[in-house]
């Protein structure tokens, strides 16, 4: 549902900008007045998220992505201009994927000061200077890593890190001074492990997650964006997971967010490149979400991997 069509533009454009929430105070200078607001919610066409925050599109479907956003804006509405968005918040306005779905609104108010929090947004004490992302007041980049890690569970904590070293937000002085940051900080005793976990070659989270259930599961990966070339060394696949078997061949795993390719053109380039892997004498394992949320992955590998291709 579109947001009501009555309300001044400027209204309508600032809720698209935060994730469809506007607050009371930006309703009241937009002249949308305590009684509207009531009206607009009793049709049905706003919701009320928190104590003075309000959603203009609350039948919307939202990707886990648009999720953590409007997390994040929500707590930045409730408590107003100074509030800046902490923690994974500030990972979610700063665009990092990994983040676990059910991100709760975190907020800092200026000078770490207190306030109780409300309505499930928990305020928290840090003096942190807040940078512009996207219109919002967040934490940079560094700190907000530094406060979120410690808290998140560790598949999440090394996605995240993947993906910031992959998109080259970080360089790999800059993950050392989080990692010395996060020395001392309540939860940091947990991530001693993880630092070692991360690898910037991972393509997406999912990939991550995968990896590490294989970790877990005693076969990890000898390789990571695997390239396989034909006996004429033409480029045959780069496959996201590689595991050498003792005879040479390879498994390959492919991690796809989607039940597989569902375009038939893209159907006949994966099954041409399938069938060319497997003359090669290599096997092909496909995993999607649900695999990888079943903890399927190390299970198959671990069989294909005593499963010989030659004589």
């Amino acid at each position: 549902m579109a947001p009501a069509p009555s309300l001044p533009p400027d209204l309508r454009a600032l809720a698209r900008a935060q994730a469809d929430l506007v607050s009371t105070a930006q309703c009241d200078a937009a002249g949308v007045g305590r009684g509207r607001r009531g009206r607009l919610v009793s049709d049905g066409l706003w919701q009320r998220v928190v104590r003075g925050v309000y959603d203009v599109r609350p039948e919307g479907s939202r990707a886990p992505h648009e999720l953590r956003r409007r997390a994040a804006w929500t707590g930045l509405l409730a408590y107003g201009p100074g509030a800046v968005a902490v923690g994974a918040c500030a990972l979610a306005l700063h665009d990092v994927a990994g983040l676990p779905s059910g991100t709760a609104p975190e907020v800092a108010l200026p000078g770490g000061r207190y306030a109780p929090g409300r309505d499930g947004v928990r305020v928290r004490r840090f003096d942190v200077v807040g940078v512009r992302v996207g219109g919002a007041l967040a934490a940079p980049l560094p700190v907000a890593l530094v406060q979120a890690l410690p808290e998140l569970p560790r598949d999440h904590a090394v996605a995240v890190l993947d993906d910031v070293l992959r998109r080259r937000r970080l360089t790999v002085a800059e993950l050392r001074a989080v990692r010395a940051a996060v020395v001392g900080r309540r939860g940091a005793a947990r991530t001693r492990g993880w630092w070692d976990l991360v690898d910037p070659r991972a393509e997406s989270p999912l990939e991550t997650f995968a990896r590490l259930q294989c970790v877990d599961g005693g076969v990890p990966p000898d390789e990571l964006q695997h390239v396989v070339r034909g006996r004429d060394g033409a480029l045959v696949a780069r496959c996201d997971l590689g595991w050498r078997r003792r005879d040479g061949s390879w498994v390959l795993g492919e991690v796809d967010g989607r039940e597989f390719h569902d375009v038939p053109a893209a159907l006949l380039h994966d099954r041409r490149r399938q069938n060319a892997l497997a003359v090669l004498g290599h096997t092909v394992l496909r995993f999607t979400a649900a695999d990888v949320a079943r903890r399927r992955v190390a299970p198959v590998v671990r069989a294909a991997l005593t499963a010989s291709t030659r004589p």
